[in-house]
């Protein structure tokens, strides 16, 4: 019997703190019906994760198969690198109103357009680099908001580090952290080369230091969807097992 196919549809909101329209992606299970209630997983460098992740077949599957909970997933494409910077990275000139983009605008539109359990844990960010970073600032400004992330490889500098390190409600979060151990001269947007491995082994000690458990783990590979893609199901089932 052949898989069942969920649909992928295209919205536009336009962002009173980013003062542009947005685009974003919604995946809706095979099964779909307004009468259930759904998690939500909300994953940046969203046509990545459509396209090069496959994360709707893999999610057709894993429901077809009953191995995770009912989930609606949206993705929010970039434009391009420069965009994707200003609001993915710490120092980001948009990335402020960006994460309140995520917390104020996004979450209000996908709770009233769908019949989602609207309640922390029940809501997922993921995102690759730059955007597992963005996922994981978002999630502790707003842990109420957003009480699960998925972090891949993820950028993390002293400003993250610094972050986590100060707050007092990461124990509000479950947390899917993997990162490459040939990550260590990952080449940058903006050209310079940097060492992704040695920052986020401390993040994840530091994380442990805070009576944190994290999910981590390293795989053997380098910083790209090539090594990101095949860890998609397990990340799936870990998170929104039933």
């Amino acid at each position: 019997m052949s898989q069942q196919r969920g649909t992928v549809t295209e919205h536009t909101i336009f962002s009173k703190e980013l003062n542009e329209e947005i685009a974003v992606l919604v995946y809706l299970p095979p099964s779909f019906s307004p009468l259930s209630k759904y998690s939500l997983l909300i994953t940046q460098d969203g046509k990545d994760y459509f396209q090069l992740g496959r994360i709707p077949r893999l999610a057709d599957e894993l429901l077809g198969k009953k191995e995770i909970e009912n989930i609606i997933i949206a993705g929010i494409p970039y434009r391009n690198v420069q965009d994707r910077r200003r609001k993915y990275h710490p120092d980001g000139e948009q990335n402020a109103a960006y994460i309140r983009f995520l917390a104020h605008e996004l979450v209000p539109f996908l709770d009233d357009a769908y019949p989602t359990y609207q309640m922390g844990m029940s809501r997922c960010l993921a995102g690759d680099s730059l955007g597992a970073t963005v996922s994981l600032m978002a999630a502790l400004q707003y842990p109420n908001i957003f009480g699960k992330i998925i972090l891949y490889s993820p950028y993390v500098d002293e400003k993250v580090l610094k972050t986590v390190e100060n707050n007092d409600q990461m124990h509000l979060l479950d947390i899917y952290h993997i990162i490459g151990q040939q990550e260590t001269a990952v080449k940058m947007t903006n050209g310079q080369v940097k060492d992704f491995l040695s920052p986020n082994r401390e993040l994840h000690l530091l994380m442990e230091s805070k009576g944190l458990n994290p999910f981590y783990d390293e795989f053997d590979g380098h910083h790209s969807w090539k090594y990101w893609q095949p860890d998609l199901k397990r990340a799936l089932r870990k998170m929104f097992a039933i």
